[in-house]
């Protein structure tokens, strides 16, 4: 029996499969990506194939042949803004490839599917830090697309039997400790890489949308967590359904929140060099202030986390751009 990493060539999909590889139990792992946001160089000691969550036919061959029992599924697009303006295939991608795929699943017994949700279901939290039964109210298409997908694993599991953990990330963030894993979107999209890219003259200014916030500095306020730390809660998540657990959804994040300038500053402390931004209009769906309550994922599934400090993340950040400045390219 193997476990199929959906997405596994991305950023997050790729750490996870490392943890996967050095958790200490022999696991079978099967990488499905269409590699649109990832990278053949990210994976290595386990079979990759290249495919796409529209082609049903060649995913459920993918799915018999490696006898798939499980699914970590990391295929989504992730950019908030974009899912504003071009709606259309963030639907597409986001809600009618997974339906592909949990129909798969049914219609082959694959009964359990780790998903990676996100903190954008919760839009402008009603209260801080977010727990998982705070109202879901997203801002964005991407946001709502995620809380789609969460319920249709509800009525999947209601109806088919297939046990589901989502997990709703707050602001993945870091790179591998060993330094050969690490972000490389194309665009760049994250704050921390953007801004180890104006470090390196990879671009010539940073620009932070919106000063007019209700916060302390007028930013927004985000919830940083490490990647790897990320990675670990999806194994746990996995392992916990396969020893009979129910269906969950869990916070994942660092506890504490941190503005667009704050986290400049610690770029600027571990760099030693000076940030150079200029502030620009809001961008739609963006939210004030994001920082989770990860007590329930603690206390159910024993997570820990290693990375829990903005300077380590960042740190690993930079260890990885300064040495990768075009990423895997």
């Amino acid at each position: 029996m193997a476990i199929l990493v959906v997405g596994g060539a991305g950023y997050i999909g790729s750490h996870t499969v490392r943890e996967l590889i050095e958790s200490g139990k022999n696991r079978d792992i099967v990488v499905y990506d269409n590699l649109s946001y990832g990278y053949k160089q990210a994976i290595k000691d386990v079979k990759l194939i290249v495919g796409d969550l529209a082609d049903k036919a060649k995913l459920e061959k993918v799915i018999r042949d490696y006898n798939i029992d499980s699914v970590i599924h990391f295929a989504s697009y992730i950019q908030v803004g974009e899912s504003m303006t071009n709606p259309v295939i963030y639907y597409r991608n986001n809600v009618c490839n997974t339906l592909n795929l949990l129909e798969i699943m049914k219609d082959n017994k694959v009964k359990y599917i780790v998903f990676s949700s996100s903190a954008a279901v919760y839009g402008e939290p009603e209260k801080i830090p977010i727990t998982e039964e705070c109202l879901k109210n997203p801002t964005s298409v991407y946001g709502r697309t995620k809380l789609i997908v969460e319920q249709i694993l509800s009525d999947f599991d209601n109806a088919y039997g297939i046990k589901y953990t989502a997990l709703r990330y707050f602001n993945a963030s870091g790179s591998h400790i060993s330094g050969e894993l690490g972000e490389s979107h194309n665009p760049e999209s994250h704050l921390i890489p953007i801004i180890l890219e104006v470090i390196l003259g990879k671009r010539k200014v940073l620009k932070i949308f919106g000063n007019d916030y209700p916060t302390k500095d007028g930013t927004c306020i985000r919830d940083y967590i490490h990647v790897s730390d990320l990675a670990r809660a999806h194994i746990l998540a996995l392992d916990a359904l396969k020893n009979g657990g129910e269906s969950k959804i869990y916070n994942l994040g660092n506890g504490n929140g941190f503005s667009v300038m704050e986290v400049i500053k610690v770029v600027e402390q571990i760099t030693g060099q000076k940030v150079k931004y200029e502030f620009a209009e809001r961008r739609f769906g963006d939210t004030a202030s994001l920082i989770a309550s990860s007590n329930k994922i603690i206390k159910e599934l024993g997570w820990k986390q290693e990375y829990n400090s903005l300077e380590k993340i960042v740190e690993t950040s930079w260890n990885w751009k300064k040495n990768h400045p075009d990423g895997y390219k």
